[in-house]
Order: structure tokens, then sequence, then C-alpha cells
């Protein structure tokens, strides 16, 4: 793992801890849980092809169980897809995505957190780019 979304999953447990049980704990929960899954596909250390698709296996099966706000539940199956494709470009895009709805169902804090993580993905692939010409 790369420890390079660290202060967005940092952010998304703090508000995770000032939370009331009720599906917007599992929101963020369930955010927390795609932050560490974007993570483990970033380099340099990221994890191998078959352990990112059984933890994403594992992510759905987690999700389907806990009771998240309509507009989270619909874009975390899209960023899901998006990280499905397994490019690391999707890994920013995945992110950019649950930013507004995030903001929508959870609040600014929490898609302030995302955008960070976003922000973070698309700085680590536009370094591997430079790297790779």
């Amino acid at each position: 793992m790369t420890d390079q979304l660290s202060p967005a999953e940092d952010r998304l447990l703090e508000a995770m801890a000032n939370a009331a049980r009720g599906p917007k704990r599992n929101g963020l929960f369930a955010l927390w849980l795609f932050v560490r899954q974007c993570d483990g596909r970033l380099p340099p250390d990221q994890l191998t092809d078959r352990a990112c698709r059984r933890r994403l296996e594992l992510f759905e099966r987690r999700l389907s169980s806990l009771s998240l706000p309509a507009p989270l539940r619909r874009a975390l199956s899209g960023s899901v897809r998006e990280l499905r494709a397994g490019s690391l470009d999707g890994v920013a895009v995945a992110l950019h995505q649950l930013v507004a709805p995030t903001r929508e169902a959870m609040g600014s804090d929490a898609a302030e957190a995302i955008a960070l993580a976003a922000r973070k993905a698309r700085n680590v692939e536009r370094s591997v780019q430079k790297a790779g010409v």
C-alpha cells in the first residue's frame, strides 16, 4: 500500500468517529473503504491485479450489507465500475465521480476528503506518465 491517499483516509476516519450510528456513518465507512481500494492501486507499491480484483469483490460484498443514502450507493456502484476497468486513470476518475454525490449525501467535509484523494491520485497518475515519457 502506498499511503498516497492517507490524508483523505484520516479525514474520513475522523468524520466517522464523530458521526452517529446509521446511514451517515455507514456512508463514511463505505467511502473510507473505497479510498483504501484506490490507494492499493496507486504506484509505487500497488497491489497485484489479482489482489485488486479480490479486494474489489470483497468491497462490493460489504457494500451490499450497508444501509447507505441512495445518491451515495449509486455513485459508489459507478465508481466501482471505473476501478474494474483497471487503468491508473480510472482511480482518479472514480474518486472524482464521488465528490458531488458525497457532498449531497454526507456533507462538505466528506466531499472535501474525497476531492483531496482525487487530486492526489491525479498527481500520482501525472508523475507516472511523466516518468514514462
